[in-house]
């Protein structure tokens, strides 16, 4: 880590005021308070208030201050919530969003808090940040610039590339889902299942291999082992099933090899994220694997326990993790949450920071 990285807060976005997001980040704050000393909310002051009376029940609730500079963060006291308050004039000091209701104003205040967050990173005014679940209707619903992006890694590419002045097709991330046992890339990401194998072509594998490498390189500080998921059952069974890993996927991996990655052929999507599991007293043949579309990759993932897992951007100028679960609006306003990924997710971030 760098001595300008430590020196630097870490950002937690609001994620959609109707669920969960405000909820957890006061248990992380009120549960983990050496990770989360020197973090500080982007988002509102009534809504995390609102949050932390749930969340205390009849007991005391944490408090929630505005500060006026990011680095007034770093100062704060353990058990205390410091918020960077953000929003538009309608909706700064405003009732908070209904528990567990989609709506327009929510989404746009949940964008507004990852813009202003992934801003402040690109500027180097924050070391890395966090982003609580986001409602991809309650986005859309808010309209331009947010209709335009499914989620937050395609906003944060967006960003990012205009940040760097370059296209956005010349900026390519991966998404990476992570938890105790087993770590996954994504060739894509959220598209459509018929789009999602459209994607899987020479150059977005090969693609793929290279920021997993590139990235994972920097976590382990060696060249990561990466299986490889076939894209049909049994890799295509030497082509009974399918010819893209013959076609596709292999030519992707012996590109990559001639490059320094540690590749596997196609393996059957089946029996490969077993291969990658690590447990204890058991060796791991792959640190990683990298799964043609999303289901493929989330689901062995999330069995596994959405509790631990962070998902994590590969490929962008800034250090950005998150929980791996969604808004919860069944739940939201309950008190239930469970926070267990966000700081983990918190976890992960200072991590990254430390090998940037």
């Amino acid at each position: 880590m760098t001595e300008s990285t430590c020196t630097l807060p870490i950002a937690i976005t609001l994620g959609d005021p109707a669920g969960i997001g405000p909820e957890i980040i006061v248990k992380a704050f009120r549960d983990a308070p050496d990770l989360t000393r020197g973090c500080f909310v982007v988002g509102d002051v009534a809504t995390l208030r609102r949050a932390a009376g749930v969340v205390a029940g009849t007991g005391v609730a944490l408090p929630v201050a505005v500060i006026a500079k990011v680095q007034e963060a770093l100062d704060c006291p353990p058990h205390s919530i410091p918020v960077w308050q953000i929003g538009s004039a309608a909706l700064v000091g405003a009732q908070p969003a209904h528990f567990g209701r989609v709506s327009a104003s929510a989404g746009q205040l949940a964008g507004d808090c990852v813009i202003w967050a992934a801003n402040a990173a690109l500027r180097g005014e924050v070391a890395a940040m966090v982003t609580a679940p986001l409602n991809k209707a309650a986005l859309s619903l808010a309209g331009s610039p947010y209709d335009d992006f499914p989620g937050h890694t395609e906003m944060l590419q967006a960003l990012a590339a205009a940040h760097l002045r370059t296209p956005v097709s010349q900026l390519p991330v991966r998404m990476m889902l992570a938890n105790d046992e087993l770590r996954v890339v994504l060739v894509s990401i959220h598209v459509s299942l018929q789009h999602a194998l459209a994607a899987v072509t020479f150059d977005q594998v090969l693609e793929s291999l290279l920021i997993t490498h590139r990235s994972l390189h920097a976590i382990l500080g060696r060249a990561p082992r990466i299986g490889v998921a076939g894209l049909n059952p049994h890799a295509g069974e030497g082509g009974l099933f399918g010819r893209e890993e013959i076609d596709i996927i292999g030519p992707a991996v012996m590109a990559a090899r001639a490059q320094g990655v540690l590749a596997s052929d196609p393996i059957a999507p089946d029996t490969v994220f077993m291969r990658a599991r690590a447990q204890p007293g058991q060796p791991v043949e792959f640190d990683v694997v990298l799964a043609m579309y999303h289901d493929q990759g989330l689901i062995p993932v999330k069995y596994l326990g959405v509790d631990k897992g962070v998902n994590v951007t590969l490929g962008l100028p800034l250090v950005r993790t998150s929980p791996d679960h969604g808004t919860a609006f069944d739940i939201a306003g309950t008190g239930k949450a469970d926070a267990s990924s966000l700081i983990e997710a918190i976890g992960m971030a200072r991590q990254l920071m430390s090998q940037a």
